[in-house]
């Protein structure tokens, strides 16, 4: 899968030449980087945009619930306002694709293509749509920042995943109590290390032991860059200061 080289059609446009032609064919035979838990990018069950699709799939509701999210959500708005100032501009219908995945995932993010896949078969709520949106969006911003080799770098990958569950809401206390987990002196690093940890395994053939090692060398720096947020955003509401903060020093510089 490739990518359009057009400067106002494509996402990163400056910054994804780096992240193709990786590995060899023979390593990618062996290694598929995830692509198996997402049928759709290489097949589709319905013609695009067909009647069938819209009336026989979840497609039409999983693209009503990204647009209230885009619409909506205080991470959202702030990881698409800090991609636009980067000159990574996101269009709604060239970078995000509603498909039906493996149960196993809820999203990916798909660097060939600067594409955000969501899980259409497996995200059924809005609260479950604007975390993934927001978790996607964070490895979207890692991609248009920097050159992130996301195909032969494993602390690349694992740097990405750690930012990505800190500054989510992936970990945060509500989530965490619905999911059973308590936990008190440094809960919310042993979150963000463990979904880390596992987003990793779910899309990489590599032994839990490597993949913790990696975490563990690059999981102080990586927790402690909060980009674009300047906090790690605990909740909505520290999302919709960071937003409002992000904004001021936008209309500042715009005045300078």
């Amino acid at each position: 899968m490739a990518a359009s080289a057009e400067n106002k059609e494509n996402l990163f446009t400056n910054k994804q030449a780096s992240d193709e032609n990786k590995a060899s064919d023979s390593e990618r035979k062996d290694e598929d980087y995830g692509y198996s838990l997402y049928p759709d990018r290489t097949r589709s069950k319905y013609k695009e945009g067909s009647i069938r699709e819209s009336l026989f799939t979840f497609k039409h509701k999983c693209h009503i619930m990204l647009q209230f999210t885009l619409d909506t959500s205080p991470y959202a708005k702030l990881l698409l306002g800090a991609m636009r100032n980067s000159g990574c501009t996101v269009y709604k219908d060239r970078h995000f694709s509603c498909e039906d995945c493996d149960g196993t995932v809820s999203g990916g993010f798909d660097a060939a293509t600067s594409q955000i896949v969501l899980c259409q078969n497996n995200i059924h709520q809005q609260a479950h749509m604007n975390r993934v949106v927001t978790h996607e969006l964070i490895h979207a911003f890692d991609h248009c920042r920097a050159r992130v080799d996301w195909f032969s770098s494993f602390r690349h990958l694992a740097c990405s995943e750690i930012r990505a569950a800190n500054l989510s809401g992936d970990c945060s206390f509500i989530n965490e109590i619905s999911r059973f987990n308590f936990g008190l002196k440094e809960h919310h690093q042993e979150c963000v290390r463990s979904r880390a940890l596992r987003s990793i395994l779910a899309v990489r053939k590599v032994s839990r032991e490597e993949a913790e090692r990696v975490v563990d060398e690059v999981f102080d720096s990586c927790f402690n860059d909060h980009a674009p947020f300047g906090r790690i955003p605990h909740s909505k509401k520290d999302a919709k200061f960071a937003h409002r903060d992000f904004e001021n020093r936008d209309r500042y510089h715009a005045n300078l």
